[in-house]
């Protein structure tokens, strides 16, 4: 009897310790020279085959890189001499004045403890060089930025930079700046403080769903934690799940919008994997394994972006300084 339980425990132990399949990605970009961390797809709008990767190498030499879609740096779009960059975020649509508006990206500098926000495609910084954050921190690495996500209101078309760091405070973790333009220029001015934090590790990534008016961040080693991006809608927490599903660290977030379903890819990290919720009821839904190890950040857009990705691209960072690019049909989300 003591024998066959054994044995039903030894096989229970080797069913859940096997490895999921690995979907092969349809391109490997060229290494960065550092560390990679965190991508965001920048869809071109007037010719989506010719779209843009930019993708972090979070080093004190660091760098923001863009990559087109076969995974090639293009240097004339990327930007070097950067003090340690985190996380980078994209959003369209950015009025800079009475006539002209811009897509923009926007991302962490750490060891400058501040975000920077640049036009896409000319790549123009707009921020006279930086906007300081968490100015009001006292606390060693309480100012050191690392997670960002761009939020544009569909209520107020207001632009805003919800903006985590390296570590904080158990309530108030995030701030949110809203970023305005006068003739001076642009600014970043924070309108709140907000956010729980479990204190077990940290919070790096930070999506949000414009669509709804959602913020995602990642209490590593706890749960997802899911809150209002308007402002106007107060600080309360909506939900904290997921933790049960991560064998560590949950890192990069992702959120794919299709018509009638969008879904939440989440970094299992010290797995290799990704974990996939329903946004609408936070279930989990399945696990899957790109071939990634260690994955910090991932982005993906549900858009076509030419022959090379016509259902869409799934983008996820891997530990040996490059990104993996999949074809959004091999998740097999809308099954």
């Amino acid at each position: 009897m003591h024998k066959f339980i054994i044995l039903i425990v030894g096989l229970l132990i080797v069913s859940c310790g096997k490895k999921l399949p690995v979907i092969a990605p349809n391109v490997i970009t060229e290494k960065t020279l550092h560390d990679t961390d965190d991508p965001a797809i920048w869809i071109n709008k007037n010719d989506t085959s010719k779209s843009i990767v930019f993708g972090t190498d979070k080093n004190t030499e660091g760098a923001i890189y863009a990559f087109n879609l076969n995974g090639k740096v293009v240097e004339n779009k990327t930007i070097r001499g950067l003090k340690r960059p985190n996380n980078v975020d994209v959003a369209y649509g950015f009025q800079i004045n009475d006539s002209t508006q811009v897509d923009v990206i926007a991302f962490t500098e750490r060891e400058r403890k501040q975000i920077r926000l640049f036009s896409v495609p000319d790549m123009k910084p707009l921020d006279k060089g930086g906007f300081k954050v968490f100015t009001d921190a006292t606390l060693p690495e309480t100012n050191l930025p690392m997670g960002i996500a761009l939020y544009k209101s569909e209520k107020t078309n207001k632009l805003y930079a919800i903006v985590g760091r390296k570590t904080g405070p158990k309530k108030a973790y995030l701030y949110q700046y809203e970023l305005t333009t006068d003739s001076v220029g642009v600014h970043a001015n924070l309108v709140r403080k907000f956010g729980e934090f479990s204190g077990k590790k940290e919070i790096e990534a930070i999506a949000v769903n414009n669509k709804e008016g959602i913020v995602y961040y990642s209490d590593e080693g706890h749960c997802i934690r899911k809150y209002h991006a308007e402002p106007s809608k107060g600080d309360k927490e909506i939900f904290c799940f997921g933790g049960e599903y991560f064998k560590e660290d949950i890192e990069g977030i992702a959120i794919a919008h299709y018509p009638n379903k969008s879904f939440l890819i989440v970094s299992n990290q010290q797995a290799g994997t990704f974990n996939v919720f329903d946004v609408k009821t936070n279930a989990f839904i399945k696990e899957v394994n790109l071939g990634t190890t260690e994955t910090d950040g991932c982005d993906v857009t549900t858009t076509a972006l030419g022959s090379a990705f016509p259902n869409g691209l799934f983008v996820s960072m891997n530990n040996d300084k490059t990104f993996f690019f999949h074809d959004l049909k091999k998740l097999k989300l809308e099954e």
